[in-house]
């Protein structure tokens, strides 16, 4: 029975800070009843490319400055850190069942081990280690653009361009839209974010790309020898069978480009649906800033989960596939 109460309270708890956060952006964005500031948001710039933070170089390396999307990559690292060693701890305290979040990652591991072993079978210890590490490290980054203050809070920044006039609120400086009566707003001055997702940047979805690529190689090589090179140049027929020789030559060679094309295709599939939810989110927040963002912010939690499934499991599914013979059994089944 107390644990009822309890629960209920905590609900109770919950429902009224919900309702206060909705009063407070009321009283900010809106000017609810001519008695709140209304604060007219702004639309963040958009970057392509992640922006510097420092003047100068890192450890004087000429063109290596601290990104903000660097500064998301350790973030998402340091989140995945904390589950791992909240897990670990949870474990070694000899529970049974773990909750909280060490619980929701446990039964994530438990899913997406059940999925390794009925794909890969006796390869599952070498692939669901890859697969489970991208999938909470994909998972960590981009969850992590849905904080409060993400992308948000930066520093001011010189813009040439389509900018906004910087004024004074207070003691404080802020950017301002200085838009009225229809008229655009330009002006010098942008926010450079003191941090962003790093899934948004193509470097990292090319660097993530290129190491699950090359790792599928390795477990190929690992599982077959150098018979995995038969994948690519398959000429053992070439000369008895010239016409399935030259068949399985050009397969060999789809094949490869086919390699090559997985890195385009890992990248850019989680850039682009990363980028555009952070754009979106952008819009929204912009347009409605108090409730029609929170239907979005649940629909970028899906994605993002969705996306970093997704990564680790064709990843998984890859290196599966490496792993497995390819070609000898139907030449011999011809004879």
């Amino acid at each position: 029975m107390s644990e009822k109460v309890q629960g209920g309270w905590r609900y109770g708890k919950a429902r009224w800070v919900v309702l206060a956060a909705i009063i407070f952006g009321l009283f900010l964005f809106t000017g609810f009843f001519g008695v709140g500031l209304g604060i007219k948001p702004i639309m963040p710039h958009v970057f392509l490319p992640g922006e510097n933070l420092t003047e100068h170089p890192m450890f004087g390396i000429e063109g290596l400055y601290l990104t903000n999307t660097l500064v998301g990559l350790l973030l998402a690292d340091l989140i995945v850190f904390l589950l791992a060693f909240g897990v670990f701890r949870g474990v070694q305290s000899g529970k049974l069942t773990l909750t909280g979040f060490g619980g929701a990652v446990e039964a994530l591991l438990e899913a997406l081990l059940g999925i390794t072993e009925g794909t890969a079978g006796k390869w599952t210890k070498q692939i669901f280690p890859w697969f489970a590490t991208i999938t909470l490290l994909v998972l960590a980054a981009n969850w992590s653009g849905l904080i409060p203050g993400v992308e948000t809070i930066g520093l001011v920044h010189h813009y040439e361009g389509h900018g906004n006039e910087l004024i004074k609120v207070g003691p404080f400086q802020t950017i301002w839209d200085n838009s009225h009566a229809g008229e655009e707003a330009h002006g010098d001055y942008a926010i450079v974010p003191f941090l962003r997702p790093v899934s948004t940047d193509l470097n990292f979805t090319f660097a993530l790309a290129i190491v699950a690529v090359v790792m599928i190689q390795v477990l190929g090589f690992r599982s077959q020898g150098v018979g995995y090179l038969k994948k690519f140049f398959n000429f053992g027929t070439l000369f008895s069978k010239p016409i399935f020789g030259f068949i399985d030559m050009g397969v060999g060679l789809l094949e490869l480009v086919s390699e090559f094309s997985k890195i385009l295709s890992f990248a850019f599939r989680l850039f682009g649906n990363m980028f555009a939810g952070a754009v979106l989110l952008f819009v929204i927040g912009s347009l409605v800033p108090v409730f029609a963002q929170s239907l979005f912010y649940l629909l970028e939690l899906f994605v993002g989960l969705i996306q970093a499934i997704v990564f680790g499991m064709l990843t998984m599914v890859f290196m599966s596939q490496a792993t497995q013979g390819h070609g000898d059994e139907h030449h011999e089944g011809a004879h």
